[in-house]
């Protein structure tokens, strides 16, 4: 590496925009936490997706869920993600997305990521590993998976 590749801080990476996949879990708090302040070291902003997972995408195409509970649920969790970032000074925006679709085979919680990740032009990616204690994966756990194998951008697993 040379002194032109440092960026004005000297630092080897320039961060501009960190995404962080989240879905309400302790383990998507605590990689709110690891995205700000990596954003705040940078003077980047965050942008948070809630991924929803199959079990209520599934359950809402069902009408088993309503989808005013749902939404009201994963905002209030958002507006939490906002506010960890206002704490630091830290900008943050956020959005919802479904991590599962039964009409497209291809839809996947690590590619909904990646898909995000370039809508938003991230330059870095924190993704929170969920505990290992069911059998079943979680949705952010096969997204940090699938994540960690195809991101064009630097990747912190928390």
């Amino acid at each position: 590496m040379n002194a032109n590749e440092l960026d004005a801080a000297g630092d080897p990476l320039s961060v501009e925009r960190v995404l962080v996949p989240v879905d309400g879990s302790d383990e998507s708090t605590r990689a709110v936490e690891y995205a700000v302040a990596i954003a705040d070291r940078y003077d980047a902003a965050v942008s948070a997706v809630y991924v929803v997972g199959e079990d209520v995408v599934r359950g809402l195409e069902s009408g088993d869920l309503d989808e005013d509970d749902v939404a009201e649920n994963n905002q209030a969790y958002l507006e939490t993600v906002s506010e960890i970032g206002a704490e630091e000074g830290v900008p943050v925006d956020t959005t919802i997305a479904f991590g599962f679709s039964t009409r497209r085979k291809t839809r996947h919680p690590g590619s909904v990521v990646l898909d995000v990740a370039e809508e938003v032009e991230a330059d870095f990616l924190v993704i929170p590993r969920e505990s290992h204690t069911d059998d079943e994966p979680d949705v952010l756990e096969k997204a940090a998976e699938y994540t960690l194998l195809y991101a064009s951008q630097p990747v912190l697993s928390v």
